[in-house]
């Protein structure tokens, strides 16, 4: 006889609500790790993978206001060096929006009106570096559609240098992504867009230039990069931070609250991930026979360090070493005869070389005269 008793239907619901809000709460937990944005387009990029973190209508056309002005650096800095002296023409004079009050007849270096242009936001001095490159606002905009197309930025395209509304001006925040990433390539621009203040005085004139990117005060490791505004357009910005050998490029276009939604997009990408370093140079030592060489050993070493990004976490890394058995002189320094291969979690991750540490000259092969010297003395 079957003695176990029917569970109450009472008991049952209870059950299966416990069981339904814990499935409830561990969604919602999963969903509430992503950062919840004002912005309309927005994205998180990490520029040594080529990952985005996160993405939210990120290939959406949308007016991109004075961001512009990075690809504008970008263009001017593949054509021009710093030391350049601009004339600034009356086209350049008078410019809506943000400036750097320019007069026309002025001399200013290349240098300075980048200055101008990456912290003060100056439409007059993206005019006057268009004018300078190309002849024209128009032929300057071409430039900028070239570059873009180098960079396979097919939702991107320029009418101007400033940002400027204009109905064929338009980006996404992938690609705005892309353009930031290769800003920050380019030493010197990386050096404008993370600088707060810059003054510049020829003993006439004197011109201090703040950067609007209040990111660089108030977030650690902040190194620029764009503001933008205009009422069509909403306020834009491109934010990129450092910590810990880790980069983030953080997009957002019409966004009310962008200082917020780039601080929520940068703690939640150092959060998920972190750079480990898996061997520094020269850890790893090994002496292999020398055939025909004038030492009997060759000391190969590692002469750089591997790391890698990995989301946060234990991970199983294991290291293989594979090296020659023996050289045959002559060796030349750094010549590769092994490596050391590098697997995170089971999946190969990477190697470095193991090189020469100097070079192994050859024996001097004795001729037949130098022989019998030998064995007469």
């Amino acid at each position: 006889m079957n003695n176990r008793k029917t569970p109450h239907p009472l008991l049952w619901l209870t059950v299966i609500f416990i069981t339904l809000f814990s499935l409830l709460g561990y969604t919602t937990a999963l969903a509430s790790k992503y950062p919840e944005l004002s912005a309309r387009a927005a994205a998180l990029y990490q520029p040594d993978t080529g990952e985005f973190l996160y993405r939210k209508s990120s290939r959406l056309r949308l007016p991109m206001a004075s961001t512009t002005k990075l690809m504008t650096a970008l263009v001017v800095s593949s054509l021009a060096s710093p030391a350049d002296i601009v004339t600034v023409t009356a086209e350049s004079v008078g410019i809506e929006g943000s400036s750097a009050y320019l007069r026309e007849g002025e001399l200013l270096s290349v240098e300075e009106l980048l200055y101008a242009l990456l912290l003060q936001s100056a439409n007059d001095a993206a005019t006057a570096l268009a004018i300078h490159i190309s002849g024209s606002v128009e032929a300057f905009a071409a430039l900028m559609n070239e570059e873009a197309e180098r960079l396979s930025l097919s939702d991107t395209h320029f009418t101007n240098p400033h940002g400027l509304d204009d109905p064929d001006h338009y980006t996404t925040a992938e690609d705005l992504s892309f353009i930031a990433a290769r800003v920050l390539r380019v030493p010197y621009l990386k050096n404008i867009v993370s600088t707060y203040k810059k003054t510049f005085s020829d003993g006439n004139t004197r011109r201090t230039y703040i950067n609007h990117n209040k990111l660089l005060l108030r977030y650690d490791g902040a190194v620029g990069m764009k503001t933008g505004y205009t009422k069509k357009c909403g306020r834009c910005l491109v934010g990129a931070a450092e910590r810990d050998g880790l980069t983030f490029i953080t997009v957002t276009l019409d966004a009310p609250s962008d200082w917020s939604d780039h601080a929520r997009l940068f703690d939640y990408g150092f959060e998920t991930l972190e750079r480990v370093t898996l061997c520094d140079a020269l850890e790893f030592a090994y002496d292999i026979p020398v055939v025909s060489g004038e030492s009997q050993l060759v000391r190969l070493k590692n002469t750089e360090g591997l790391s890698v990004i990995l989301p946060k976490g234990e991970h199983r890394i294991e290291s293989t070493v594979s090296i020659h058995r023996y050289a045959v002189a002559p060796i030349s320094k750094g010549t590769a005869l092994g490596q050391v291969s590098f697997t995170v979690d089971g999946k190969v991750v990477g190697s470095v070389s193991l090189v020469a540490e100097e070079s192994i000259p050859e024996i001097r092969k004795k001729s037949f005269l130098d022989s019998i010297l030998d064995k007469i003395f």
